[in-house]
C-alpha cells in the first residue's frame, strides 16, 4: 500500500466530530515521512478539523514549503488561509488567497474563503461581489439564468462601492 493510499483509507474513515483516532492514525506516517508534502498537508487539515489551528498552521506552512503541487496545493491555500483568518490575521490571509487565486484563477472554493476573509477585515462590498460572481458563473437554475446578467452587473456595482 503507498503513502497515498494509507492517507486515502485514514480520511475515509475520519469522523470529523472526533478527529483524534485520525491524528492517532497519522503520527506514525508522519514520523516515517517528516518531509513529505503530502502528509504533512493531511496532519494540518486533521488538527484544523479537530479546532487545533495553531498546530494546523505550522502543518500548512511545512507543507507549502515542501513544495505541493496541483489540487493539494489549491487545498492546502484554502485551508491555511481560513486558519489564518480563524486566528485572527486577517492581512497574511488576504495575502494568502491573493497568492492562491493566482496560482488557481478559476477556482470558485477560493474566492468563497476569500470573500469570508473580506467580509471577517469589514471589506462587505468586495466580499458579496465576489459571492455574486460565484453564484453567475457556477450556479447553473432555470429560475437563475435569465438574471445571470443582472447578478454580475450588482457584482460590479456593489465592488465599486469599495472604493467609495
Amino acid at each position: 500500500m503507498t503513502i497515498d493510499d494509507e492517507l486515502d483509507r485514514i480520511f475515509a474513515a475520519r469522523d470529523r466530530d472526533d478527529m483524534r483516532p485520525t491524528i492517532d492514525a497519522l503520527r506514525p506516517i508522519l514520523d516515517d515521512h517528516p518531509t513529505n508534502a503530502r502528509v504533512l498537508y493531511e496532519v494540518g487539515g486533521a488538527y484544523d478539523t479537530a479546532g487545533d489551528e495553531q498546530t494546523a498552521r505550522s502543518f500548512y506552512e511545512r507543507a507549502l514549503r515542501a513544495g505541493l503541487a496541483g489540487d493539494l496545493l489549491r487545498r492546502c491555500y484554502l485551508q491555511y488561509g481560513s486558519t489564518l483568518r480563524n486566528l485572527g490575521e486577517l492581512e497574511r490571509s488576504a495575502e494568502i488567497f491573493a497568492l492562491a487565486r493566482r496560482d488557481f484563477p478559476g477556482s470558485p472554493s477560493l474566492t468563497v474563503w476569500e470573500a469570508i476573509t473580506q467580509h471577517a477585515a469589514g471589506r462587505y462590498h468586495e466580499a458579496i461581489a465576489a459571492l455574486l460572481e460565484v453564484i453567475a458563473d457556477g450556479v447553473v437554475a432555470p429560475d437563475l439564468e435569465r438574471y445571470k446578467p443582472a447578478v454580475r452587473g450588482n457584482a460590479a456595482y456593489i465592488r465599486s462601492l469599495a472604493g467609495s
